[in-house]
Protein backbone atom coordinates (compact mmCIF):
# COMPACT_ATOMS: atom_id res chain seq x y z
CA UNK A 1 0.00 0.00 0.00
CA UNK A 2 1.19 3.36 -1.11
CA UNK A 3 1.26 5.28 2.21
CA UNK A 4 1.22 8.78 0.42
CA UNK A 5 -1.18 8.06 -2.38
CA UNK A 6 -3.32 6.86 0.59
CA UNK A 7 -3.50 9.64 2.59
CA UNK A 8 -3.45 12.15 -0.11
CA UNK A 9 -6.76 10.51 -1.50
CA UNK A 10 -8.40 10.99 1.81
CA UNK A 11 -7.39 14.48 1.76
CA UNK A 12 -8.94 14.84 -1.68
CA UNK A 13 -12.18 13.20 0.02
CA UNK A 14 -11.77 16.00 3.08
CA UNK A 15 -11.48 18.73 0.77
CA UNK A 16 -14.77 17.59 -1.49
CA UNK A 17 -16.92 18.02 1.77
CA UNK A 18 -19.27 21.21 1.53
CA UNK A 19 -20.06 20.88 5.47
CA UNK A 20 -17.77 20.46 8.48
CA UNK A 21 -19.92 18.00 9.51
CA UNK A 22 -21.06 15.52 7.31
CA UNK A 23 -23.53 12.75 7.37
CA UNK A 24 -21.83 8.91 6.60
CA UNK A 25 -23.30 5.66 6.09
CA UNK A 26 -21.71 2.75 7.54
CA UNK A 27 -21.04 -0.40 4.94
CA UNK A 28 -21.20 -3.86 6.25
CA UNK A 29 -17.67 -5.09 7.19
CA UNK A 30 -15.62 -8.32 7.95
CA UNK A 31 -15.17 -7.09 11.49
CA UNK A 32 -19.26 -6.89 12.05
CA UNK A 33 -19.69 -3.52 10.81
CA UNK A 34 -23.46 -2.97 10.24
CA UNK A 35 -24.67 -1.56 7.12
CA UNK A 36 -27.12 1.09 7.05
CA UNK A 37 -25.74 3.20 9.93
CA UNK A 38 -26.20 6.95 9.60
CA UNK A 39 -23.78 9.24 12.07
CA UNK A 40 -22.42 13.05 11.47
CA UNK A 41 -18.91 12.97 12.09
CA UNK A 42 -15.90 15.21 11.58
CA UNK A 43 -15.10 16.14 7.81
CA UNK A 44 -11.68 14.11 8.60
CA UNK A 45 -13.02 10.90 10.57
CA UNK A 46 -15.82 10.78 7.55
CA UNK A 47 -13.18 11.30 4.23
CA UNK A 48 -10.57 8.36 6.36
CA UNK A 49 -13.96 5.88 6.79
CA UNK A 50 -14.89 6.41 3.00
CA UNK A 51 -11.47 5.81 1.88
CA UNK A 52 -10.95 2.70 3.99
CA UNK A 53 -14.74 1.43 2.95
CA UNK A 54 -16.14 1.78 6.19
CA UNK A 55 -18.61 3.89 5.23
CA UNK A 56 -20.06 5.73 2.25
CA UNK A 57 -20.88 9.76 1.81
CA UNK A 58 -24.55 9.83 2.79
CA UNK A 59 -26.75 11.60 -0.18
CA UNK A 60 -29.11 14.57 0.13
CA UNK A 61 -32.28 12.96 0.94
CA UNK A 62 -30.35 10.35 3.83
CA UNK A 63 -28.85 13.96 5.33
CA UNK A 64 -32.15 15.56 5.68
CA UNK A 65 -33.93 12.41 7.27
CA UNK A 66 -31.06 12.25 9.19
CA UNK A 67 -31.09 15.50 10.72
CA UNK A 68 -35.33 15.40 11.15
CA UNK A 69 -34.75 12.49 12.81
CA UNK A 70 -32.06 14.44 15.36
CA UNK A 71 -34.66 17.17 15.77
CA UNK A 72 -37.74 15.56 16.91
CA UNK A 73 -35.47 12.94 18.62
CA UNK A 74 -33.85 16.23 20.40
CA UNK A 75 -37.57 17.98 20.95
CA UNK A 76 -38.65 14.45 22.87
CA UNK A 77 -36.20 14.63 24.76
CA UNK A 78 -36.58 18.31 26.22
CA UNK A 79 -40.23 17.63 26.99
CA UNK A 80 -39.23 14.21 28.94
CA UNK A 81 -36.81 16.11 30.96
CA UNK A 82 -39.35 19.33 31.47
CA UNK A 83 -42.16 16.57 32.59
CA UNK A 84 -39.23 15.83 35.47
CA UNK A 85 -38.37 18.57 36.54
CA UNK A 86 -40.71 19.12 39.96
CA UNK A 87 -41.68 22.37 40.48
CA UNK A 88 -42.23 23.68 44.58
CA UNK A 89 -43.19 26.72 45.94
CA UNK A 90 -42.79 27.19 49.88
CA UNK A 91 -45.10 29.12 51.20
CA UNK A 92 -45.05 30.11 54.95
CA UNK A 93 -47.99 28.48 57.30
CA UNK A 94 -49.07 31.64 58.04
CA UNK A 95 -50.42 32.72 54.32
CA UNK A 96 -52.06 28.46 54.48
CA UNK A 97 -54.34 29.15 57.24
CA UNK A 98 -57.11 31.41 56.96
CA UNK A 99 -56.84 34.29 59.26
CA UNK A 100 -59.19 34.95 62.25
CA UNK A 101 -60.66 38.50 63.09
CA UNK A 102 -60.38 39.15 66.15
CA UNK A 103 -62.40 40.87 68.42
CA UNK A 104 -61.30 44.78 69.44
CA UNK A 105 -61.06 45.32 73.17
CA UNK A 106 -63.34 46.31 75.37
CA UNK A 107 -62.83 49.22 77.61
CA UNK A 108 -64.08 48.39 81.25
Amino acid sequence: MDLKAHYQKIREVEQSFKEPYPVVVSQETPDGGIAGVKTEVPASLAAKMIVEGHARAANEQETAEFRAQNVEAKQIADSIEASQRMQITVLPQSSTRPRRKTKPATES
